[in-house]
């Protein structure tokens, strides 16, 4: 792990400070030329390349990637390319960079859209082998996914599509269900915006759609129905580490350790075990992993689980409870901006060390949130126009004193008001207690 974030990089840093000389529009278009006069990689041209998958019989990779974006050098293109295992694995796709969501089929290409790296192995007939491509925090991505691991999930889709179709049914529940919308163009909010494809000829930028304005749209489409936003939506493709599962980045779906007493714990699941099959999907990698998680009815479990032990198949059960989802952390997400007009008028909220809290008087179990920034414009202004400061600590949400995380009072804003409602919040200032007015916002 070391040797590749070394070449990372050595890789990316020479190119990032001179393409800080650049504005964006430049950096997109220079990417499009680079890629297209190399010409491995086909550049946001699916239906091309799925023509080209009939015509070969091969398998497509598709990379759904914002161009330039510099979150994700995890998996620099070049140290991609150039990798004396994975090229050679790429050769036996026919792979086609997608940068932009435009007239993307959601009916199809469904993941977790707070990626900004995101890849999917198929057949020509939209049969999907597997997804790749996951991460537990803003930027950091050392943790979740590696050159290696790509590789084994290349390995591994390869195998399947030797097999099919007589797999064909392990692989059925990859394709999800029809999404509110068929593109993401077709969302309200993003109809008057933007159209089916970029404007090339034009500014591309600002024609582009990104992978998360899709879940933005999504959200904001139930919240101005006046419909709570579901479970499923708010708390989409939850990480494994919500079950007590820890992968191994560097495996193919490889258990790398268990946290005890978790639903992963309790199903009999050890480090070591490969997970082969779950909700009867055959899996390549964590994001396989998210994908059936992010699929389980809202009831819980039990799912089952086939892994590979020491070179013997276990089968289990996984067991969830009604709540399971709501173990997850969505504030680092990018969609919590979104979620923070609507829920606490543009604040990021932390909660008070043990210590603090304390001097404070704050007892345990009671909710101390750290008011650490307040926006400063448009809807995401709307708590510091009903007074609310930064280092206010909020005691009490709407009579709720148990609401012990940032997540918690945006699921809580989302979940239980409506936009236009108000509701009272108290903050600890200067020693004394203030009762404020926060909206609820669309």
């Amino acid at each position: 792990m070391s040797r590749i974030l070394c070449l990372l990089l050595v890789a990316t840093i020479p190119a990032l400070a001179f393409a800080q000389r650049k504005t964006r529009e430049e950096k997109v278009r220079e990417d499009r030329q680079r890629v297209e006069a190399d010409g491995f990689w086909m550049y946001n041209d699916l239906p091309g390349a799925f023509e080209k998958a009939r015509e070969t019989g091969k398998p497509l990779l598709v990379v759904l990637r914002c161009i330039p974006c510099e979150e994700c050098v995890k998996l620099d293109d070049d140290l991609v390319d150039k990798d004396p295992v994975i090229r050679p694995l790429l050769d036996k796709f026919i792979c086609v960079r997608q940068v932009s969501m435009n007239g993307l089929d959601l009916s199809l290409f469904q993941f977790d859209t707070d990626q900004s790296f995101a890849v999917f192995m198929l057949n020509a007939d939209n049969t999907v082998y597997g997804r790749f491509g996951t991460r537990s925090h803003r930027a950091e991505w050392l943790q979740d996914v590696s050159i290696a691991g790509l590789a084994k999930a290349l390995q591994g889709a390869l195998k399947l599509h030797a097999n099919y179709p007589a797999n064909k049914d392990t692989l059925a529940g990859k394709h999800g269900k029809p999404m509110e919308v068929a593109s993401p163009e077709q969302f309200p909010s993003l109809r008057d915006k933007y159209t089916d494809s970029l404007n090339v000829k034009g500014d591309v930028v600002k024609s582009c759609i990104h992978c998360h304005q899709i879940g933005d749209a999504q959200r904001t489409w139930y919240r101005a129905s006046g419909k709570p936003i579901p479970e499923h939506v708010l708390y989409s493709y939850p990480h494994p580490r919500t079950i007590g599962l820890v992968m191994d980045p560097e495996e193919m779906a490889t258990i790398e350790d268990i946290e005890p007493t978790s639903a992963a714990d309790r199903s009999g699941l050890r480090p070591g075990d490969r997970i082969e099959m779950f909700d009867g999907q055959a899996i390549l990698s964590t994001a396989d992993i998210q994908w059936v998680l992010h699929n389980i009815d809202a009831s819980g479990g039990p799912v089952s689980l086939s892994v590979m032990r020491n070179g013997v198949r276990v089968d289990t059960l996984l067991r969830l409870n009604a709540d399971w989802r709501r173990a997850g952390d969505i504030s680092w997400r990018v969609s919590s901006w979104g979620l923070r007009r609507m829920a606490t008028g543009g604040l990021l909220l932390k909660t008070l060390p043990d210590e603090e809290r304390s001097k404070l008087g704050i007892g345990d179990g009671t909710m101390s949130l750290r008011v650490w920034r307040v926006g400063q414009y448009g809807p995401h202004a709307a708590a510091k126009k009903a007074g609310f400061q930064r280092g206010d600590v909020i005691v009490t949400f709407d009579g709720h004193t148990d609401l012990m995380t940032d997540t918690a009072v945006l699921t809580y804003g989302v979940t239980e008001r409506r936009p236009g409602d108000r509701v009272d919040v108290v903050v600890l200032r200067d020693g004394k207690r203030k009762t404020l007015r926060m909206p609820m916002q669309e």
